[in-house]
């Protein structure tokens, strides 16, 4: 039998065929077994090529999501990143590394924490649960890390084509997310707790929690970061550098700033002196600019081609935004449970079925409308879509009259 291990063509053929055993159910020990002896290694870009491979080819993003961990588990030491390019100092892929060494050391803490709960006599259970809970608050921390790569990682994999490791990491950080939801909720136990439950509770929620952090750092140092290294330019690392800070960076704050030789500073706005002539008006840029962004809502507008063309940034922003979704599919800014729901929306507005589209939603003790309107021209041609998004909490409460002069306190709770 004819040696495929050796050619790039060869070693990625062997992995899609492995991966499609587990899919249908073999187990991961024996698969994993054979890989190894098959396989020694194999170059991070042949991995992320077969996931890419995998879903053009017709298998489902669901069945990739549902047996992902399950595959990086088998590739998980046998991934050869030897070629990566070398990551400058504060350049952003050092950020998310060093953002992953101290969750890394919040994880190894945590995992010998948990052990502590085999030897109760030791413990004295309410400190012992303030204490997890600390451990998760700092472990939350990795939503900022998350959504640096969805806002502004994610947009230029796509501009190459990369549509599928991006999708399927966006579904693992959704499910991170639900988990380090449940695991906060399950933490804020009331009265005593009983050994056995607390037991059961690092079982069955801590646990898999902690453990789903920990995979993805393995895919991202492993896959990721390689790859978006050989892909991204200069220009487009710095743009994603400049606009990090807007998310906010996890457990760890960037000491250097990191700038490409021979770039020129981005600026942060892109609003020049000048005048905009409206139908109704006449507006200088500065002033268009910033009477949209006093509104008591937030816009977003999508173009006839779906594409993201402009949002307004107000100071109490509901849903963070940042520049990087500009001229990016309005479908792969969706998270992919909600994509069908975004596209039957914009299909209704289209054929000029619909014109209006409610949602409203409880978060955070606010309660958050969401309209999109089908925006025409005279000749009711249509040119896009707009998102208004507004915390209508204070509205909802208001009764009687007011006739008399009473400045409203827009921070007030």
């Amino acid at each position: 039998m004819a040696d495929f291990s050796n050619t790039s063509e060869g070693r990625k053929e062997l992995l899609k065929h492995m991966i499609l055993q587990l899919h249908k159910g073999e187990a991961p020990g024996e698969v994993r077994k054979r890989l190894v002896e098959l396989l020694k290694s194999i170059p991070y870009n042949e991995v992320v090529q077969v996931e890419q491979d995998l879903i053009n080819e017709g298998l489902p993003e669901e069945e990739v999501l549902k047996f992902c961990d399950i595959h990086t588990q088998v590739l998980e030491g046998h991934i050869d990143t030897s070629g990566a390019k070398e990551i400058p100092e504060g350049h952003p892929v050092d950020t998310f590394k060093k953002e992953n060494k101290e969750l890394m050391k919040q994880l190894m803490t945590l995992n010998r924490f948990y052990e502590k709960v085999k030897k109760p006599e030791d413990i004295e259970y309410e400190t012992y649960l303030i204490q997890l809970k600390a451990f998760f608050n700092n472990l939350m921390d990795v939503e900022k890390h998350y959504l640096r790569k969805e806002n502004l990682l994610f947009p230029y994999l796509e501009k190459y084509n990369i549509t599928g490791p991006p999708k399927v990491m966006w579904g693992k950080h959704d499910e991170t997310r639900e988990l380090l939801k449940s695991s906060m909720e399950a933490l804020n136990i009331k009265g005593s707790v009983e050994p056995e439950e607390l037991d059961a509770l690092i079982e069955m929620v801590l646990k898999p929690t902690s453990q789903a952090i920990a995979d993805m750092i393995m895919k991202e140092e492993e896959i990721l970061f390689p790859m978006c290294m050989d892909k991204l330019t200069d220009i487009e690392w710095y743009e994603i550098a400049q606009q990090s800070i807007e998310i906010g960076f996890c457990l760890y704050d960037p000491e250097t700033a990191w700038k490409p030789e021979g770039i020129a500073s981005i600026p942060l706005s892109n609003a020049k002196d000048g005048m905009v002539q409206l139908p109704s008006g006449k507006l200088a840029v500065n002033e268009l600019v910033n009477i949209l962004n006093a509104l008591p809502v937030e816009i977003t507008f999508v173009d006839g081609n779906d594409k993201v063309k402009y949002f307004s940034q107000g100071k109490d922003q509901i849903f963070k935004r940042n520049r990087a979704i500009l001229g990016r599919d309005v479908r792969l800014c969706h998270p992919p449970k909600s994509v069908h729901v975004v596209e039957q929306v914009v299909s209704d507005f289209k054929t000029g079925k619909q014109n209006e589209a409610a949602f409203w939603i409880e978060m955070n003790g606010r309660f958050i409308y969401i309209v999109y309107y089908a925006i025409r021209d005279e000749n009711n041609k249509y040119l896009g879509t707009m998102e208004v998004v507004q915390d209508v909490t204070k509205i909802r409460n208001i009764k009687g009259e007011q006739r008399l002069l009473s400045y409203l306190d827009r921070n007030e709770k």
